[in-house]
């Protein structure tokens, strides 16, 4: 996908493998989770999980913003079920030069054309601390409405859910994408997931 932004036209493409990835830099300005050449790294290792997807932003040879997505860490609350149809959105990155331009919402558009998506469960977990409010000079209910409407150009939109880390401030959310492949059962299973808390709570007084 090419897109056309003040500063010139960006190619945006994907999902690519840690081969497709090394012929070309990495930004040192896509630093928001770690130093640049650490998160390039990374996500080298994400782009050759059996389940991990790349999509990149990038100008002739430079990666200025990418979108990652993988099964939830072992250690997250997202993983109880160990559900294969279930990615999470890991990161999603561009550098500030670009912002505005509209290509994150492209990055996540473009991921959603892959086929391959509508057999998963997509979310993304928000919180405010992890937003750039410095940066963009936001507020935190503008910055959540941008977000919003990024998230929403790859078809994640604001999920209800009792886990407390995003219940602990108003501004936190959980965005799904349910495939339309997705069977009913791991709709089901999700939906569990998603009220963990009172699920076992259920268990315990069943089992009492």
């Amino acid at each position: 996908m090419n897109h056309m932004t003040p500063f010139g036209e960006i190619i945006i493409e994907g999902p690519l493998s840690s081969t497709d990835l090394q012929r070309y830099y990495f930004h040192d300005a896509l630093t928001a989770f770690r130093p640049a050449q650490q998160q390039f790294k990374a996500i080298l290792k994400i782009a050759d999980l059996t389940e991990g997807r790349m999509i990149i932003a990038r100008t002739k040879d430079m990666i200025i913003g990418y979108v990652t997505y993988l099964h939830p860490d072992p250690l997250e609350r997202w993983s109880e079920f160990a559900m294969d149809n279930l990615l999470v959105l890991g990161a999603i990155e561009v550098i500030p030069e670009y912002r505005g331009a509209r290509i994150a919402s492209k990055l996540l558009e473009l991921s959603m054309f892959d086929n391959f998506m509508e057999n998963y469960i997509i979310i993304s977990t928000e919180y405010y601390w992890h937003w750039d409010l410095a940066g963009t000079g936001l507020s935190i209910w503008d910055y959540r409405r941008v977000m919003e409407k990024m998230m929403k150009a790859g078809g994640l939109t604001p999920t209800r859910t009792d886990d407390p880390e995003i219940n602990s401030h108003p501004a936190n959310c959980l965005m799904v994408r349910i495939g339309n492949r997705v069977p009913k059962e791991s709709i089901e299973q999700f939906d569990r997931l998603r009220f963990l808390d009172r699920y076992f709570r259920q268990l315990q007084k069943e089992g009492s």
